[in-house]
């Protein structure tokens, strides 16, 4: 993996680094993962790196086109290697889980909006919201315990 990450690097116009091929690596492991968690990741394989140093590793990457920045409402931004395309998210309301949705109609930017104001429009982004199935689960279990519970009470 680490001779693709070389040739991503270097694809891109970027000096192949330590701290690069780190945070590319943590993030083929993390797809959608957050600055914090990167640096956590980042730290196990170079302990001297900062959070500062993975930001700029992080815009970097972005500014070359290597990485894609997502900012779903009321979460710190996400990166993720899959660029080049206008593919969407799905994220869980209770856990924050994040998964791709590949373009809803068609080719990008998949949808026409109903007025452009003069724009070119170059793509779409949409967030679609909902449980993934292990809140699904969760949830589930805990209607059942809780007319578990209720149904006990009643008998009493």
């Amino acid at each position: 993996m680490i001779t693709q990450l070389h040739a991503v690097l270097r694809e891109a116009g970027l000096k192949v680094t330590a701290p690069r091929l780190a945070v590319l690596a943590a993030i083929e492991n993390a797809p959608h993962a957050g600055a914090d968690d990167l640096f956590g990741a980042v730290r196990l394989e170079l302990p001297g790196t900062s959070l500062q140093a993975v930001y700029g590793v992080l815009g970097a990457l972005t500014t070359a086109g290597v990485l894609r920045r997502i900012e779903p409402a009321g979460s710190p931004a996400r990166y993720e290697r899959r660029v080049g395309d206008n593919h969407h998210h799905i994220v869980c309301t209770t856990c924050g889980a994040v998964a791709d949705v590949d373009c809803v109609h068609g080719d990008a930017p998949c949808l026409a909006p109903s007025a452009t104001n003069g724009f070119t429009v170059q793509s779409a982004e949409i967030t679609f919201w909902g449980l993934c199935p292990k809140c699904q689960a969760a949830a589930q279990s805990e209607a059942a315990a809780a007319s578990a519970v209720h149904d006990r009470l009643s008998s009493t």
